[in-house]
């Protein structure tokens, strides 16, 4: 895991932000990600303090200024940035799931949630490469969570974001649903919040 290159490095704006995404973020935890990042403390001799909070889903708890215990105030960045939650990699990208179409939609931060929402926008380069990667993590997120954890992550609103893309979603998410005991309770599309889908 220590090689793997998960996203690409935007250290210099990310300074800029002061922390601002790893505050109220929550960032769902499957439990093999939890399992990386304990590992990854564990060989830094660093484990005190990530303590996991266990609701509807799994996330990260929070300290009580309301930012991820994860966060480290001295550097401004992740304790855990190798093995940092799926949606953290993804960063300003975000998604919503149509189940009666079958495609996972893609959104991107407005700049004033997410410096490097900015960043990247003006760059089509970096978009580009940047969304594959977010894909990557966030279908992996998606397959690894129980579908109950899953559907309370999608009832979280999203504003400010605008959607510039969406896919298929693979068959084997599908049928995950589909065969779930939730499935009669669960909308076919979740009700998130987002702006005009076109753009800012």
């Amino acid at each position: 895991m220590s090689g793997e290159r998960r996203q690409d490095n935007f250290i210099e704006t990310c300074e800029r932000c002061h922390g601002r995404c790893c505050y109220e973020a929550r960032p769902p935890l499957t439990r093999r990600r939890t399992r990386l990042i304990l590992k990854h403390l564990d060989g830094r001799n660093s484990d005190a303090g990530f303590n996991v909070h266990v609701g509807r889903y799994s996330h990260p708890e929070e300290l009580g200024d309301g930012y991820c215990v994860l966060f480290d105030r001295a550097s401004g960045f992740c304790r855990v940035h190798p093995t940092k939650p799926e949606t953290c990699v993804a960063g300003p990208v975000t998604f919503d799931i149509d189940w009666r179409r079958g495609v996972i939609e893609w959104y991107l931060k407005q700049e004033k949630i997410c410096p490097l929402a900015g960043t990247i926008a003006r760059d089509k380069v970096a978009l580009a490469r940047h969304l594959e990667s977010a894909k990557q993590e966030i279908l992996r997120l998606v397959e690894e969570l129980e579908i109950n954890e899953l559907l309370a992550v999608l009832e979280v609103e999203e504003d400010d974001t605008f959607k510039i893309g969406e896919n298929h979603l693979p068959q084997r998410i599908l049928e995950k649903y589909l065969h779930s005991s939730t499935q009669e309770d669960t909308p076919a599309r979740t009700p998130r919040s987002h702006m005009n889908p076109l753009g800012p």
